[in-house]
């Protein structure tokens, strides 16, 4: 079929709390499911929040930042875990294909660092990939280690040809071209980012790739830290939302389909029709008829990771 139906979620982690966030992304999944989305995208790191304290307590603070770094850890995923078998069962269930924003583990060698990782999972409950962030952006350099070139990958499923960035390494321009040319039909996009600018690139994004965007942010409030973390405490007093979403689905031709949903929890949905794609690429395919490969010479490092 060229039209099928995909869906963004944009809600809020049990904030830190593993198993209370993995219990929210379920019921998602199944509602996503249900109402027949062949696809959902969760937020940046919605596996257990985002560590948006790197942007209130500066590094001489190091009993204080040891102490979040070490729940964060504590609530994150390692690939394969109990974690990724709950999604992986939840998404076969509602037989729908999941992108999964995560605070991931460095398994592979001491389980201390982590990665903000993108889990692909298919409707039929298996893990088919993940991407680790290449660069995190200013503090996050802080939590987050590097990814490598490997995980620069689409993946083809029943919803299409995905393929995914996070957050700012959307705005790198090798990083998407990487993508474009694993062939992806619908981009993913988790991000932290709100603002008026980031929309307006990924509506540059979408027709500059000839692909669907789906832009999905976490939506925080207040109320949703818990008081027992003290750097909630350096928020301006009186504010009610730490991040309002604005999340949104955007078609080839750079229209915004469906949101921005702002200041409020919830999945949106936006039938897509991948005619679109083969029509936005009729003048302008940057991995194509407009590539120039005569000139301009693309390639990834890669190195093997365990």
């Amino acid at each position: 079929m060229s039209v099928i139906k995909i869906s963004t979620a944009q809600i809020s982690p049990i904030f830190l709390n593993k198993q209370e966030t993995l219990k929210k992304a379920c019921k998602a999944i199944l509602e996503a499911g249900k109402n027949g989305a062949k696809l959902i995208v969760f937020p940046e790191a919605f596996i257990s929040g985002y560590p948006d304290w790197v942007w209130l307590i500066p590094n001489s603070k190091g009993a204080e930042l040891n102490k979040l770094y070490i729940k964060l850890v504590e609530n994150a995923v390692s690939i394969p875990d109990d974690s990724t078998t709950q999604l992986c069962k939840a998404a076969k269930a509602a037989n729908i294909n999941v992108v999964m924003g995560i605070n991931e583990k460095n398994s592979e060698t001491s389980s201390a660092s982590l990665y903000n990782s993108l889990l692909f999972i298919n409707d039929e409950g298996e893990i088919i990939g993940k991407h680790r962030k290449l660069i995190p952006t200013g503090a996050e350099r802080l939590i987050w280690a590097q990814g490598k070139g490997d995980t620069l990958k689409s993946y083809l499923t029943s919803a299409g040809i995905i393929g995914g960035l996070i957050c700012w390494e959307n705005l790198m321009p090798l990083a998407r071209n990487a993508i474009y040319q694993n062939g992806a039909q619908i981009m993913v996009a988790p991000t932290w980012d709100k603002s008026p600018n980031w929309l307006l690139s990924m509506q540059h994004i979408a027709r500059e790739g000839g692909v669907f965007i789906m832009s999905t942010c976490m939506s925080l409030k207040m109320e949703d830290i818990p008081e027992e973390y003290e750097f909630k405490k350096l928020y301006p007093k009186g504010r009610e939302w730490i991040n309002t979403g604005n999340s949104c689905i955007i078609s080839p031709n750079g229209k915004i389909i469906a949101g921005p949903l702002e200041m409020e929890e919830g999945i949106i949905y936006a039938d897509i029709d991948f005619d679109e794609i083969i029509a936005a690429k009729r003048m302008f395919d940057v991995v194509g008829h407009y590539s120039r490969p005569d000139v301009f010479d693309f390639k990834i490092r890669r190195w093997s990771v365990k």
